[in-house]
């Protein structure tokens, strides 16, 4: 298989001719913005690594605790902005669906940042922060208070009183089947597709963009070093997605500006 082009002019000719363009996004983006990704030496918080208290069972065992750590990161994401690559994809599906055309970002990422950034056409599919779960009723509601609340106690499900958890996906947990046949039905009609901050091993999103370029549609990886994935695409652009990205989201010459 040939190596993927990082050739700019070639891409823009093939995002000029897409009808319905899927831009599936992970912690790459979000990291240019200041946000943590928890994973490998910086993968702490207080003495826990992420992964030991992002579960079901650490919840169980501990909720006050857990609660703590996504309230950290909660009050972290109040302080962060959206940067140059949201921007783009936002700015981009704005324009484009002027055009008739669509575009939908399918995002790994649980910060809300691409919605601050204007982006209407979101799947999210790991969840969010700033949304709580009751784990009685299964009453999903969305929740932007800063503290979430002074203490857990008394502090459940406006609806039976349950205790609430974090509206995210954990390690050992499923992805939502609904999101999951949203996404699939996006990649069945997508005519380009665009990979952007993704390290291409977290499953089931890592399969996404290889299914999409397996009937022939191009794909184009915009990341800091190569994945595991880079291989089975049409383009490779190397470097930071909120300088790399940008440009190739432009208006493109051939576009009627209405």
């Amino acid at each position: 298989m040939a190596r993927p082009s990082s050739n700019m002019a070639d891409f823009r000719e093939v995002f000029a001719k897409a009808k319905h363009i899927a831009i599936i996004t992970g912690a790459g983006v979000s990291a240019e913005s200041g946000v943590p990704t928890f994973r490998g030496a910086g993968g702490y918080w207080r003495k826990w690594q992420a992964q030991e208290l992002a579960t079901p069972e650490a919840f169980a065992r501990n909720p006050s605790r857990v609660w703590e750590f996504y309230h950290y990161r909660r009050e972290l994401m109040m302080s962060k902005n959206p940067n140059p690559a949201h921007i783009s994809i936002a700015e981009c599906e704005a324009r484009l669906s002027k055009q008739g055309r669509s575009v939908v970002v399918i995002t790994q990422n649980i910060d809300e940042l691409h919605r601050k950034a204007g982006t209407k056409h979101l799947l999210e599919i790991h969840g969010s922060l700033f949304k709580t779960r009751c784990t009685s009723c299964g009453n999903v509601t969305e929740n932007y208070k800063s503290p979430i609340c002074p203490a857990l106690a008394g502090k459940g499900c406006e609806d039976c009183n349950g205790l609430l958890r974090p509206h995210v996906i954990w390690f050992g947990e499923t992805l939502d089947s609904d999101i999951l046949t949203a996404v699939e039905k996006e990649l069945e009609i997508c005519d380009l597709c665009l990979v952007v901050g993704t390290s291409s091993i977290v499953y089931p999103a890592a399969m996404f963009a290889p299914q999409v370029s397996a009937r022939g549609v191009p794909v184009a990886e915009f990341n800091m070093e190569s994945t595991p994935a880079t291989d089975q695409f049409s383009f490779h652009f190397a470097g930071p997605c909120g300088t790399t990205l940008p440009p190739a989201l432009a208006r493109h010459k051939t576009e009627i500006i209405s």
